[in-house]
């Protein structure tokens, strides 16, 4: 087995860039993916009447319409593989192609998890060995996404090589790019999410195997000290984000009850600046009008799904004050203001310092009304682990 997945890694790094189908990743994810996922509120309590449940919702609330189309089944459905290879879902889910075709009638896409280890990171059966079979079973399904989880490979990859960084690396990349390859022989179009938490630098290489997102860190929780560790750690990697391939640091807790309102609208406002994949993890259908304000801001969604397709970064900072830009189609500019203490305080935005030249005429996106004209700077008071984010724009001439 050492042999095999040594040979595939070497002959995987050799042939990336051909064959990778890049314009069926442009196609899938032109902005980011933007949705809803099971794992953040129900881990594996899910069932198809749940999955179902959470479809009407994602229309009757409006957000499918603003822009979520994506209703992705995490982990927890699996049942067992028979003698056969095939991997039959568990009692929760007796009609996988069903579902997918109740999903599709709302006009929404079915997404769907394993991972490229023998098994999931709850121990159960997972695609290694059967990676080209499950790929052809998930479109037969009508699957439109594939969360692909490291999970129990990485003890493939220590009994493997075990500590040798480069060769582990090798292999790791190797499963993904093998992974790809089944779903493009498929024929179905289906957005190739990787999560492996960020090991090896994983937005060098994630374009390269398919890769339309890819996580950068580990686990998100349902707190301000979690989310705000996750998203500012993303200063930095604005490079490697663009149309087709994005930074994903994970689902998003907003209308889980971890933060509060000015803590949640700091998490969305920096998703957006991110331009990261937003995808819910609430209970869609039990939603406070506070949660569905926030998810449904189609100004600050407008700043994720930019077609210009360029991530925001830290402009300047001073200690927890945080300034973040990020360049819009048509000449405009978002910008953010984040204050990570405790209390409420006083910010100053500088034009010059986000590469702004001359005065700007400013909307606020949370308030949703003008700011006015701007010239040299702009001083806000900025609640407590809250973020005032604005849309910059050139005054007419």
């Amino acid at each position: 087995m050492k042999k095999f997945w040594l040979a595939a890694a070497i002959f995987s790094l050799a042939a990336l860039a051909p064959q990778c189908g890049l314009a069926q990743k442009q196609m899938l994810a032109a902005t980011p993916p933007m949705g809803w996922s099971t794992w953040n509120h129900f881990h594996h309590d899910i069932s198809d009447a749940l999955i179902r449940k959470q479809a009407d919702a994602l229309v009757s609330s409006g957000m499918r319409d603003a822009g979520y189309v994506y209703v992705n089944i995490d982990g927890g459905w699996e049942g067992y593989r028979d003698a056969a290879g095939v991997l039959h879902p568990n009692s929760n889910f007796p009609d996988m192609k069903a579902l997918g075709d109740y999903i599709h009638s709302k006009g929404l896409k079915f997404g769907i998890y394993t991972g490229p280890g023998p098994r999931t990171c709850a121990g159960a059966p997972a695609s290694y060995g059967y990676e080209a079979q499950d790929a052809k079973m998930f479109a037969s399904w009508g699957a439109d996404f594939l969360k692909y989880d490291l999970c129990s490979f990485r003890e493939i990859m220590k009994s493997e090589v075990g500590g040798d960084l480069e060769k582990s690396d090798a292999l790791m990349i190797a499963a993904y790019q093998k992974m790809h390859q089944d779903l493009l022989a498929t024929g179905r179009p289906i957005l190739f999410s990787l999560c492996q938490y960020g090991w090896g630098e994983v937005w060098k290489w994630g374009p390269e195997v398919g890769g339309n997102m890819w996580r950068t860190s580990g686990d998100i929780s349902d707190s301000y000290e979690r989310m705000s560790s996750i998203g500012f750690r993303e200063a930095g990697l604005s490079a490697f984000a663009g149309p087709g391939h994005w930074n994903d640091p994970d689902i998003l807790e907003v209308g889980n009850g971890g933060m509060s309102a000015d803590e949640e609208r700091t998490h969305f406002s920096l998703w957006a600046m991110l331009a990261a994949p937003l995808i819910a993890g609430n209970d869609l259908s039990a939603m406070s009008q506070e949660t569905k304000n926030i998810l449904l801001n189609k100004e600050v969604i407008a700043v994720d799904q930019d077609p210009l397709g360029r991530q925001g970064d830290r402009a300047y900072a001073e200690g927890p004050l945080e300034v973040w830009s990020r360049p819009l189609a048509g000449g405009d500019m978002a910008v953010a203001l984040f204050n990570r203490i405790e209390g409420a305080t006083r910010m100053t935005l500088r034009l010059d310092a986000v590469g702004w030249n001359g005065a700007a005429v400013a909307r606020d996106l949370w308030m949703h009304e003008p700011v006015g004209r701007i010239a040299g700077s702009y001083t806000v008071a900025v609640p407590g682990h809250g973020a005032v984010m604005l849309r910059l724009s050139h005054p007419a001439p």
